[in-house]
C-alpha cells in the first residue's frame, strides 16, 4: 500500500494510504494530536477488508508537510480533507470518523464544504471544537501532559507523554506494542506542530446543529484525554445522533476493543 499525496489549498503536501476495494464505500480515518496515519494499527486492516480506508496523516504529521504557520485556520484543515477526497474521485457517499484531535479536523470540513460529498460522521473519543469553545474540555492526562510535550528536549518531552499512561491502549491485556506505536508517531510530530495545534479556538456548533446525515458518537466513560462531555456535547447538538457509550473505557476504543470497534463502526455505515 504506497503513500499517495494530496496537494492542499496552501500548498501543503497531505500524504494518505488506501486499502480495501476499489468499489467500497469510501471510510476516512482522521487520527488525533501527534499521532499518524499508522495508529489505527489492526483496526484499519480489517474495516479494509470491506471499505475503501483512505488513512490520513494530518497536515504537520507522518509523511504530510509541517508548514511553519497555517495551523490556526479552519479553512486549511478543512481544504487537505477536501484535497482527498478530490485525489481520490470521491464526490459522494464518503464516511468520516475522526478519532480526537481528528473530530475537530472532520468538523472543519463540514463547515466550510457541507455534505454533499459525505453519508456519514463517526466521533471516536473526539470533539467537534477547541479552544474557548463549549465542548472542549481538556482531560486531566492532556492537562498533566502540557506544556512538557512541547518540549523540544527529548527526555523533558518523553517524560510528558507518559502522563497518557494506558489512555490510548485501555485497562485490560498489555498492548505494548500498540503504545509503543503511537509513542513514536508522538515523538516523530514536530514539537512547534504539537504546540500550534492547541493554540487556536473553534467553534463548530451551527454546523453540527444543522447537519443533515447520520452521526454515530463512540466515547469511553473513562477517556482521561477526551472527556465524555466533550461526546455527550456532539451527540445533543446533531440531530438524530447516535452513541455508544462504552463503559470504563478510555481514549483508543480501536486498540482497546478492536473488535467492538470495527463491529460498530460496520453497522453504522451498513445502515447507511
Amino acid at each position: 500500500m504506497a503513500i499517495r499525496n494530496a496537494v492542499s489549498v496552501d500548498g501543503t503536501n497531505i500524504a494518505y494510504q488506501v486499502s480495501g476495494p476499489a468499489d467500497g464505500r469510501a471510510l476516512v480515518l482522521l487520527h488525533g494530536w501527534s499521532a499518524d496515519l499508522r495508529c489505527w494499527g489492526a483496526a484499519a486492516d480489517e474495516l479494509a477488508e470491506r471499505f475503501r480506508v483512505i488513512a490520513v496523516d494530518l497536515r504537520g504529521h507522518g509523511y504530510s508537510d509541517a508548514p511553519e504557520t497555517g495551523y490556526d485556520d479552519p479553512k486549511n484543515w478543512a481544504a487537505d480533507i477536501a484535497a482527498v477526497l478530490t485525489s481520490e474521485g470521491v464526490e459522494s457517499g464518503a464516511v468520516l470518523l475522526g478519532w480526537s484531535y481528528g473530530g475537530i479536523v472532520l468538523s472543519d470540513y463540514l463547515t466550510a464544504y457541507g455534505t454533499g460529498a459525505v453519508a456519514g460522521v463517526v466521533y471516536s473519543g473526539s470533539m467537534a471544537n477547541i479552544g474557548r469553545a463549549p465542548g472542549a474540555e481538556t482531560g486531566s492526562a492532556m492537562r498533566e501532559a502540557i506544556p512538557g510535550v512541547f518540549e523540544e528536549r527529548a527526555g523533558q518531552a518523553v517524560r510528558a507523554f507518559g502522563a497518557f499512561g494506558n489512555a490510548n491502549t485501555g485497562p485490560g491485556p498489555d498492548t505494548g506494542v500498540d503504545a509503543q506505536r503511537l509513542f513514536g508517531a508522538s515523538l516523530a510530530t514536530p514539537p512547534r506542530v504539537r504546540k500550534a495545534l492547541f493554540y487556536r479556538t473553534v467553534d463548530n456548533t451551527a454546523t453540527l446543529r444543522a447537519l443533515d446525515i447520520p452521526v454515530l458518537v463512540l466515547h469511553g466513560t473513562s477517556d482521561p484525554v477526551v472527556p465524555i462531555e466533550n461526546g455527550r456535547y456532539i451527540l445533543d447538538a446533531v440531530p438524530g445522533a447516535r452513541s455508544s457509550f462504552w463503559e470504563g473505557a478510555q481514549h483508543g476504543l480501536f486498540i482497546e476493543d478492536r473488535t467492538r470497534f470495527v463491529a460498530e463502526v460496520s453497522e453504522f455505515i451498513d445502515g447507511l
